[in-house]
């Protein structure tokens, strides 16, 4: 009795441990930013699971898609369209969209981001870098970036696969290019500060020639200045003399001329000399006549 008592146990015990074990079967949780996958003996079932406690079949398994963003570095080397080597360090932020993850997993996998993702990302970003050249790569970075990422939408929307950016972080050249392009630098800037010297010297010497016209001109001008206003003197004292030999002859009479050569006679009479030596002196008419006027002379 006891023997059948233990066995009964056992059995039962047994049972327990294989109903709870089933049980645990039939249900699963899905975290929260993820898509559960349900496989029947490894087939894809045409279902999804979402997020939180979910039933299933015993016979089912669930894996796990990652539905949230995220980021992978990448590191690759490339060519220029110059055939310069650059090593790039660079990145790229991705989700998968939930109604394909199904898709996803029964075409690629879980490891949909080696299979799919990488490879296309080092060729896009190879066959990007080659349409640059080495100098302008740096420069170009941003539209580098937006490049890539279109490449990589194009080719990946299918999948199921949501590309949101891609980013280049760094760009290294070799040491030879950069010794090169600091070289080049050193020149250009070396150019440049000539040509300012040049262009300073040449637009001091213009100034000066400026200058130089500047002060010609202003000696002309002083100069015309001058000479007008000697002329326009010359002018008015010509016309003021002229207005007064008018004025005077206006006022002019005989008695006035005669009066005036009284006043400055210094009493002596002239001396003129005859033809047969001897002096004649002119006969003063104090009555208004004189001697000339009468044809009468005194000789000695």
């Amino acid at each position: 009795m006891k023997k059948n008592t233990k066995k009964t146990l056992i059995i039962t015990v047994a049972v327990l441990a294989i109903a709870l074990l089933i049980g645990m079967r039939c249900f699963t949780v899905v975290p929260t930013g993820y898509t559960g996958i349900v496989t029947t003996f490894g087939k894809v079932e045409d279902i999804t699971l979402d997020a939180g406690f979910q039933m299933k079949s015993p016979v089912q398994s669930v894996v796990l898609m990652d539905n949230r963003e995220q980021k992978t570095p990448f590191t690759t080397e490339a060519f220029s369209s110059d055939i310069q080597q650059v090593n790039i360090v660079g990145s790229i932020n991705y989700a998968i969209n939930k109604a394909t993850a199904m898709t996803l997993y029964k075409e690629v996998g879980t490891n949909y981001f080696a299979t799919l993702v990488m490879p296309r990302l080092l060729e896009n970003t190879k066959a990007t870098f080659s349409k640059f050249t080495a100098e302008n790569l740096v420069a170009e970075r941003e539209n580098l970036s937006v490049t890539i990422r279109e490449k990589m939408i194009e080719e990946l929307e299918k999948y199921g696969i949501r590309v949101i950016s891609v980013s280049i972080e760094n760009i290294d050249f070799t040491d030879s290019f950069t010794d090169a392009v600091e070289a080049k630098q050193v020149a250009a800037q070396k150019k440049l500060q000539a040509e300012i010297e040049q262009e300073q010297a040449t637009m001091e010497t213009r100034q000066a020639a400026e200058r130089q016209r500047i002060t010609a001109e202003a000696e002309a001008a002083v100069k015309k200045i001058d000479a007008d206003a000697a002329a326009y003197a010359t002018k008015v004292q010509a016309e003021a003399e002229a207005e007064a030999n008018k004025q005077i002859s206006a006022s002019l009479t005989q008695g006035l001329i005669e009066w005036t050569q009284a006043r400055k006679w210094n009493g002596q009479l002239p001396v003129y000399m005859n033809s047969d030596g001897g002096v004649t002196l002119p006969i003063l008419n104090l009555a208004g006549e004189s001697a000339a006027d009468t044809g009468e002379t005194v000789s000695e």
